[in-house]
């Protein structure tokens, strides 16, 4: 069914919500207890709503008895009384609902099958928005819609989220905040048996808040629509994919998850490239696709120049970005011309990986501003340290490097990116994070491996020449 995108921006952005037949721990009203609209609980049990209206929510015993419309509603109630609630939303002329109620045609059950055809072909006939069923349905921080309880809200962030999956959409959300990049709009859509994920992408590429969209899908209803929509968007903001299911034993696990039918990869592959879309294999390289894509200039070519290692750093740096299809070449005589009026080469290089060793750290600013210039390069990487463990001076250096490295940033067309070095320490990685935050607030990705930073690069060059395509 083709959205009505004014009742998805009120679903998304909700004035008016109500949660359908919560209980037990109420899930559903505690994830929702910092919504900034006004919140209603719909509950027929006595017990249930006392224990409701401890809460401090208002209760009622019916939809319809609502006095005021309601933009979105989130039904947790059996699947035998799915049809009924169904019919309270098209009649209370509800924008949106979304059926966290499952056993569905994921259960490969006659019931559940012969359940969700009716529930579904109802909809459409009433032009109604099921979101699911069998789904976490929607995350909007800024206005504290959340998906689970452990979600942030209060803030907002330039990435749309598309999940099939509701515990990826969850866990998507999450590791992206850590990562320093946070949510715009976020939907798990489930068994998506109305509204389908072409139709939350078409909405989500009209939404100027978000400026780079995320997609985890299983399988799709209409490829043909999907992929129209996919070339319309992506010619105005990067689509970034994960395709779960891609092995025989993923697609069984895809059909009794959503119900999904299993696609061949390489067809997928081959129809998201031809509408635009970065395929990924994961959600580290999701998450770091879009993190380049938000915030590296446009990358036009495929030279890099790497500076900041030492030692086993600089060949492992030089592996993990020419593994990806990425060149590493010779710096112009110009720029070894001037790194010979300075450098020292008794534990380093300046052969590209420019390996700098302690001699030369100190003289960093003067090394970036020769790498900035370099004509034979296009993009520039810079290795950092993240290891809070260091001798005396060491933060001092870091904080040095960090704003030579965000004036260059400032300065140069190329794109500037950065890779951390760290091990599995929690000090170390409490320090990765805040350097991670740092480098981004000024506008420089920073990723937390080598190759993670590679195939991220990769990803956007690949984008780019799409878009010049």
């Amino acid at each position: 069914m083709k959205a009505d995108l004014s009742k998805l921006e009120r679903a998304f952005n909700p004035k008016v919500l109500a949660v359908v037949g919560d209980s037990g721990f109420f899930q559903w009203l505690r994830s929702s207890e910092n919504f900034n609209g006004k919140r209603y609980s719909v509950q027929v049990n006595p017990k249930t709503i006392a224990q409701i209206e401890e809460m401090g929510v208002e209760n009622y015993t019916s939809l319809l008895d609502i006095p005021e419309p309601v933009d979105l509603a989130i039904v947790t109630v059996g699947r035998k009384y799915a049809l009924q609630i169904l019919e309270d939303c098209i009649k209370k002329d509800v924008a949106a609902a979304h059926f966290f109620t499952a056993g569905f045609a994921e259960t490969d059950t006659e019931d559940g099958i012969d359940l969700e055809r009716a529930l579904t072909t109802r909809a459409i006939e009433a032009g109604f928005h099921l979101i699911g069923p069998n789904c976490m349905g929607i995350f909007n921080p800024a206005v504290g819609l959340r998906q689970n309880m452990g979600q942030y809200v209060g803030t907002t962030g330039p990435i749309g989220f598309i999940s099939q999956s509701g515990t990826h959409a969850i866990n998507f959300s999450l590791e992206a905040h850590l990562q320093g990049m946070d949510i715009s709009k976020s939907v798990s859509f489930g068994n998506g048996t109305v509204l389908d994920s072409a139709e939350y992408l078409d909405y989500f590429g009209r939404d100027d808040t978000i400026k780079v969209i995320g997609m985890y899908l299983e399988g799709v209803r209409d490829g043909r629509r999907l992929l129209e929509v996919l070339r319309e968007v992506s010619s105005k903001k990067p689509v970034v994919v994960w395709k779960g299911g891609r092995t025989e034993g993923g697609s069984r696990a895809v059909a009794s998850h959503t119900g999904s039918l299993a696609v061949s990869q390489t067809i997928w592959t081959s129809a998201m490239k031809q509408g635009g879309a970065i395929p990924v294999l994961g959600m580290d390289e999701l998450i770091d696709t879009l993190k380049a894509l938000f915030y590296l200039k446009p990358v036009y070519g495929d030279r890099v120049v790497l500076a900041g290692g030492s030692g086993g750093q600089s060949v492992a740096i030089t592996d993990a970005f020419t593994e990806t299809g990425l060149e590493v070449p010779s710096l112009s005589q110009e720029s070894f011309d001037k790194f010979e009026e300075f450098f020292t080469v008794i534990g380093g290089s300046y052969r590209n990986p420019i390996d700098t060793g302690n001699p030369n750290r100190a003289q960093m600013k003067r090394i970036i501003e020769i790498i900035e210039h370099d004509s034979n390069t296009d993009n520039i990487v810079m290795l950092m340290n993240a290891s809070g463990a260091g001798p005396p001076g060491m933060d001092d250096q870091r904080d040095s490097d960090i704003k030579a490295i965000a004036e260059m940033r400032n300065r140069t067309s190329k794109p500037v990116m950065v890779c951390l070095q760290l091990t599995m320490l929690p000090r170390v990685i409490a320090d990765a994070r805040t350097i991670v935050k740092e480098l981004q607030d000024k506008g420089i990705p920073a990723f937390t491996s080598l190759e993670r930073g590679a195939v991220a690069l990769r990803n956007a060059l690949d984008y780019y020449k799409y878009r010049q395509a």
